[in-house]
């Protein structure tokens, strides 16, 4: 009699697991989870827009959307740090300077930068952890947003981060 209360139960779950074992797909790993550390790895850039806005939401400012333009700029302050292996606002020029060249007329805008995180999750994280970033991520009336990762094997950080939040100029 113990054996048959036993034996039911487990009957039961064992074929269940064999239903389930045959037909499993495993989700992919959520694309802010992604290792940037590897050749071709691609930044979901609207991942980190999401990401960014949904912290901003949570604070009562508007979402911001992916711009070209920032996004352009972003990627080139990346690779130049990812060149230079140095880690630096003013690897090229200083970053009002950059804003000027590229003729981005915005009535605010910040930069955060980073190196040694390999996925966007790491990379958000350590701005929000610290509060020069934070109020960067925070930047009252930003509406677009560039990000960009750029991996570089030799390098002691391995992938170098530029994300720049702007409110552009009414006239944009």
């Amino acid at each position: 009699m113990f054996a048959a209360r036993l034996c039911a139960p487990v009957l039961a779950l064992l074929a269940l697991s064999g239903c389930a074992g045959d037909n499993y797909v495993p989700k992919e790993e959520p694309s802010f989870y992604r290792s940037m550390t590897q050749p071709g790895a691609r930044l979901d850039e609207a991942a980190a827009a999401s990401m960014i806005s949904g912290y901003r939401a949570n604070n009562g400012l508007p979402a911001v959307t992916i711009d070209p333009e920032l996004t352009r700029m972003a990627q080139a302050q990346a690779e130049l740090m990812a060149q230079r292996d140095k880690l630096d606002h003013a690897v090229g020029k200083p970053f009002n300077a950059r804003l000027k060249a590229a003729g981005y007329d915005a009535k605010s805008a910040a930069e955060n930068i980073s190196a040694g995180y390999h996925t966007l999750a790491e990379a958000f994280s350590g701005w929000r952890d610290s509060p020069s970033h934070r109020a960067n991520m925070l930047l009252k009336g930003a509406t677009r947003l560039g990000i960009a990762a750029v991996y570089t094997p030799k390098s002691k950080y391995k992938v170098y981060w530029a994300m720049i939040i702007a409110q552009p100029d009414d006239k944009r």
